[in-house]
């Protein structure tokens, strides 16, 4: 093998142990060999341990933020809270219909300034994993795929089908060529480290038979032919060519991964999801921290080297982005919140375990694991070294049982385990971490009404319904709404006229027509006459459904309008070119004269609404249609607007969309999503009520455009812009909770703690610099219940309020130790309850 001068003794022995075509990756690129100090060119490469920089095994935790799905305004505080996480690697997808939404028109500003994203990220001081797909999923509008595609002859997606690997090659070309201009890739200088191809293939990859096998062949030498100079990584896809990673996604990886397809290759999780996307008619998604943690915990003592959240900040799908269904806020369950702000415990509990595990990282990267399997349920991993420069060692002990504690020996010492928990022992000694025990804060998010922003004085505009006069029939058929609106709108119209007789109507008045439509997705208006009948709407796992209403039709001829809506393009599964939506089939049942079929009646049809192609959302196409003041009864497909001042303060924004029903929302001309409040979860409430109003779509002088369409009967009369916070923030310990992690360090190879006096403490931050300004709850005892809902039980030390008030009041943070004597004074009333501390503070800025 040839290598050029350079290259690295380091990379020299990798390559004669290893697989030599991994190496010529790396030998064929000069700039890939290139080590310069911190900051500047990095060697890439990997063994079966960990990927290396500059020869040296890292450890990585990951979160993967969506430059899209927030503003740049957002970016530098989303990832400064992410790196004070203890993240180190961002992951983000490359977002194909976002910058080529028309074919050769590139798009990247903004939002979509990909390079500024990145550069952030360099400046923050972390790396970069570029999933470039160019298919992502990523609950993303027709995954990541330009609409434009689906027109291309022949085309089959994700297929060895040539016209489409020559629009994917073309693209992934032209964003490797903007990254590498840009100096981006880690051999630049650059803090990408990692890029990935395709994404999740083996979930449709036996739809194609020989097909699907020969794409990801040629999907990967395709990707290693562009000599980035570092490793590409292919997500759950067992069978991922070499030298490309095989990485896994889901919850459990530490359980589930069957591995590295090749023992020269790191384990690394692309996606943990930290809880789960929601589409509309969805209840509350949760993943506690906890379980989180364990996951994690348990990926690296099982040789994982890298994990990355999905996501860790999800954000919000702005306009007409997210996918079919899916909800304009975007795992808002993430460790950060849509609006940016550290959800509590998530995010600090992650941030404890990162500090756990980075206190192993000399054992997990050198030491020899060893497994000790005491039972189904019980298990201890250690990773040992001894002599080369000194001994280490570091011992994962777990508690697998969902239900039952366990107290479990370990070289002589009895250690107790909380149900379903993992220990972390960074000396094999000292338990500095355990997943079921949260030692760090809690805090719970507030939505409060601005007492600036809600001067509304509302106008209506009615959305005016066409006739098949206006609208004369072009074909005979009604035209699949897919093609018919090309991504361009969420809206398209449908119209056709029948002429009925006295005989074909019912002569008895409580008997009535029945319309009838059988649709493929998403949702329907019906108006006859220019009266509305009904909707109806399908749902993300049965996309079509049925419309039946009756109708009082008139002798005469009848103009029926059907306005076929999408909910967003499908984001997965096999052959998603011949995808379809909008009305199949459309019958008049129950008259006289029998049923009338009107598929084949002639249609004609109009793509968007007259409010969307006169822009009225916007400042000068407002002016083009007549506004009234909101009086009497309210009708469907109407459009609201009014003015409003600029929130005070600096806290993210939100618009409560109480009582209203389906449609969009505009703040200066800019959509900030889809709302749908009639479609209700299982517990009977909205998916989703708030809605994100980046500050930046603000003007900081106030006089704002708030624009609502609304499909529904229903006025904004309870709307309300919003100020965000997460300012109740609060601390719950036990006796049995370890000391804070960050009492622990570890100097010269040894856990040196950072106290004397080494007790569980119920620390408390304030977010932005805030102090502390009431202490709401505090009980030393047996209280139970969450933060902003805490509840006294029977066992209570009352001097623990006033305690708590002179160690916290005034400040931006304080530690209360759990010290029984100074909550009881010497008398415990309750000796046999294990205690517990739950404090509830109220942070803001002093007036």
């Amino acid at each position: 093998m040839m290598l050029i001068n350079n290259m690295s003794l380091t990379l020299k022995l990798f390559c004669i142990t290893f697989l030599s075509i991994i190496c010529i990756v790396y030998a064929d690129n000069p700039a890939a060999a290139s080590a310069g100090p911190h900051g500047g060119a990095k060697t890439i490469t990997y063994d079966g341990r960990s990927l290396m920089i500059n020869g040296r095994r890292e450890l990585f935790y990951s979160g993967s933020i969506h430059y899209p799905r927030s503003t740049p305004d957002m970016w530098p505080d989303i990832l400064e809270k992410a790196r004070h996480g203890g993240i180190n690697l961002i992951q983000t997808y490359v977002f194909w219909n976002a910058h080529e939404a028309e074919k050769g028109k590139l798009v990247w500003e903004d939002r979509y300034d990909i390079v500024k994203f990145i550069k952030l990220v360099h400046e923050k001081g972390m790396y970069v994993t570029l999933r470039v797909g160019p298919f992502i999923q990523a609950e993303w509008n027709h995954g990541g795929l330009p609409y434009w595609l689906r027109e291309v002859p022949d085309i089959i997606f994700r297929s060895n089908n040539e016209p489409f690997k020559k629009h994917m090659k073309e693209y992934v070309s032209t964003v490797i060529d903007k990254m590498s201009k840009e100096k981006l890739f880690a051999p630049q200088g650059g803090p990408i480290i990692l890029a990935q191809i395709e994404n999740e293939y083996n979930h449709i990859q036996l739809a194609y038979e020989a097909d699907g096998d020969n794409y990801v062949q040629w999907a990967a030498k395709m990707a290693i032919s562009l000599n980035v100079g570092v490793p590409w990584v292919m997500c759950k896809q067992k069978d991922a060519p070499d030298p490309v990673i095989n990485a896994c996604n889901g919850r459990h990886c530490g359980d589930t991964f069957t591995g590295p397809n090749k023992p020269y290759k790191p384990a690394i999780w692309t996606e943990n999801w930290t809880a789960q996307y929601r589409v509309f008619g969805d209840p509350p998604s949760q993943r506690s921290a906890e379980d989180i943690a364990f996951s994690v915990a348990r990926f690296f003592s099982k040789n994982g080297s890298l994990v990355n959240y999905y996501m860790y900040h999800g954000g919000t799908n702005f306009g007409r982005t997210s996918s079919a269904f899916t909800t304009t806020r975007y795992y808002d369950e993430a460790p950060l919140d849509e609006f940016g702000l550290q959800r509590d415990p998530k995010w600090s509990h992650l941030r404890d375990a990162h500090k756990a595990v980075n206190l192993c990282k000399k054992a997990l990267l050198s030491g020899e694991p060893t497994t000790q399997k005491l039972s189904q349920f019980h298990e201890i991993i250690t990773f040992e070294k001894h002599g080369g420069g000194g001994n280490v060692c570091a011992a994962f002990i777990t508690n697998n049982h969902t239900k039952t504690p366990k107290t479990i020996q370990f070289r002589g010492t009895n250690y107790y385990l909380p149900p379903r928990s993992i220990s972390v022992l960074p000396d094999c000694k000292t338990v500095v971490f355990n997943t079921q025990n949260i030692a760090s804060q809690h805090n719970s998010r507030n939505f409060e009404k601005s007492k600036t922003a809600n001067n509304f004085k509302w106008e209506v505009f009615h959305e005016p319904i066409p006739t098949a006069a206006e609208l004369p029939a072009k074909q005979k058929l009604p035209a699949e709404l897919y093609s018919l609106l090309k991504d361009t709108t969420d809206y398209g119209w449908y119209t056709t006229s029948v002429e009925l007789g006295p005989e074909d109507l019912p002569k008895k008045n409580d008997v009535s027509p029945v319309l009838r439509i059988l649709s493929l997705g998403h949702s329907l208006l019906a108006f006859v006459n220019g009266q509305f009948i009904g909707s109806n709407h399908g749902s993300h796992e049965e996309k079509g459904f049925e419309f039946q209403k009756p109708v009082s039709f008139k002798v005469g001829v009848n103009q029926i309008a059907i306005l076929g809506c999408l909910v967003g393009l499908p984001d997965s599964g096999a052959y998603m070119e011949h995808r379809y939506a909008g009305p199949k089939t459309i019958t008049i049942l129950g008259l006289n004269s029998g049923k009338i079929d009107l598929t084949i009646n002639g249609w004609g049809t109009q793509i968007g609404l007259k409010g969307e192609k006169l822009s009225i959302f916007t400042e000068e196409g407002s002016k083009k249609v007549e506004w009234k003041d909101l009086k009497g009864p309210p009708s469907t497909l109407s459009w609201y607007k009014t003015n409003f001042d600029t929130p005070e303060g600096r806290e993210p924004v939100a618009i409560g969309m109480d009582g209203m029903g389906k449609g969009m929302v505009w703040i200066n001309g800019q959509s900030i999503g889809r709302h749908w409040l009639s479609y209700l979860s299982p517990l009977g409430k909205p998916t989703q009520s708030e809605y994100h109003i980046p500050r930046s779509f603000l003007k900081p002088r106030g006089n704002n455009l708030l624009v609502i369409l609304e499909e529904e009967a229903v006025i904004p009369d309870k709307v309300a812009i919003l100020n965000v916070n997460r300012d109740t923030v609060c601390s719950i310990i036990t006796e049995n909770h370890p000391p804070n992690i960050k009492e622990f360090s570890s100097k010269k190879k040894e856990l040196k703690p950072t106290s004397a006096n080494l007790i569980p403490e119920a620390i408390i931050k304030c977010p932005n610099k805030k102090t502390i300004l009431a202490v709401e709850f505090a009980s030393f005892g047996d209280p139970t219940g969450f933060c902003g809902g805490f509840i006294m039980g029977k066992c209570h030390a009352p001097a623990t309020k006033k305690i708590v008030e002179q160690q916290c009041l005034g400040k931006e943070g304080c530690a209360v130790p759990m010290t029984k004597a100074s909550f009881t004074g010497g008398n415990d009333g309750c000796p046999d309850v294990m205690k517990t501390l739950a404090i509830q503070v109220k942070c803001g800025y002093k007036n």
